[in-house]
């Protein structure tokens, strides 16, 4: 089992004082874990990362956020970009999970149900089913304290659509969902077989539910994301899929700002470093701390 530290057992362990800022706790480091998961579902042996700051005393309101593609977390710096935060005072405590893909990612991940044109996804309702009904048991277990708070999902190219579609599905135990430069391209029909926009996946999907799932959205892109222009109205693709969505979206009654953030980089391109800077504000959107009464 994972241990947050209580605070006195780390106090006695470290030998080091508290410093009360504006009547909260100043958080040490945060500890990263590594573990292996044995999945039924995937059939599979599951790495995993947990990222969770010591000291907590466990009266604490207590997040999570899962990610998908978790082997980048060193590219994403994101163990430097949680202390930061912490240590700013900018974001509530969460246990962060990063999930490593397999080298079976292009089915693994996807649109449950609805593979693309190159049969890609076959594999991402087992996905889904592994998230739901085996990694998030086996989060609360391995941590000390109850995640009572706000349980995120989020992830970067086709690990963002992924996130994106297992959240729609499964709101119920999600309350919002963060996309990096998603692939939301996803399709299935070929550009050269007759494509139009009604071939993608997610956004059919998005219009095909009847009901709207209770879910706060947070999307992300790089104006230098690629250079494919498949409609030729000086916009990428990246671009253009993406405000299609938020468009899906506010059709279904959500309304922006309150359930939609789009962050639109300038510069931004389709690699870790990117989405690591972009981290520090999708953290600060989905955990960010109230103010101080």
């Amino acid at each position: 089992m994972l241990r947050i530290l209580p605070l006195f057992d780390y106090f006695l362990r470290k030998g080091i004082c508290w410093i009360m800022y504006s009547g909260a706790m100043l958080l040490p480091e945060v500890v990263k874990t590594e573990c292996i998961f044995k999945s039924v579902h995937l059939k599979r042996d599951v790495e995993l990362e947990f990222f969770i700051p010591e000291g907590l005393m466990g009266n604490e309101t207590l997040n999570l956020l899962l990610l998908n593609d978790g082997q980048d977390t060193d590219g994403l710096c994101l163990q430097e970009t949680l202390n930061n935060l912490y240590q700013t005072y900018k974001i509530e405590p969460l246990v962060v999970v990063a999930i490593k893909a397999s080298v079976d990612r292009l089915q693994e991940y996807g649109v449950a149900g609805n593979p693309d044109y190159l049969g890609r996804g076959t594999k991402a309702s087992v996905y889904t089913d592994f998230i739901i009904k085996e990694l998030l048991p086996f989060i609360q277990g391995e941590v000390d304290f109850p995640i009572n708070g706000k349980r995120v999902f989020a992830g970067f190219s086709l690990g963002g659509l992924t996130a994106f579609d297992i959240a729609w599905n499964n709101d119920n135990y999600f309350d919002a969902v963060g996309v990096f430069s998603g692939a939301f391209w996803w399709r299935k029909k070929d550009l050269k077989d007759g494509y139009t926009d009604e071939d993608r996946i997610l956004h059919q999907c998005i219009r095909n539910t009847a009901a709207k799932p209770d879910l706060k959205f947070w999307l992300m892109t790089g104006t230098e994301d690629e250079k494919a222009d498949r409609n030729k109205n000086f916009i990428i693709d990246s671009i253009d899929d993406s405000i299609d969505v938020i468009k899906e979206l506010l059709i279904k009654g959500y309304k922006r700002p309150e359930d939609i953030a789009y962050y639109e980089m300038v510069g931004g391109k389709h690699d870790i470093q990117t989405w690591g800077k972009a981290m520090f504000p999708f953290l600060i959107w989905a955990f960010g701390r109230k103010p101080q009464v």
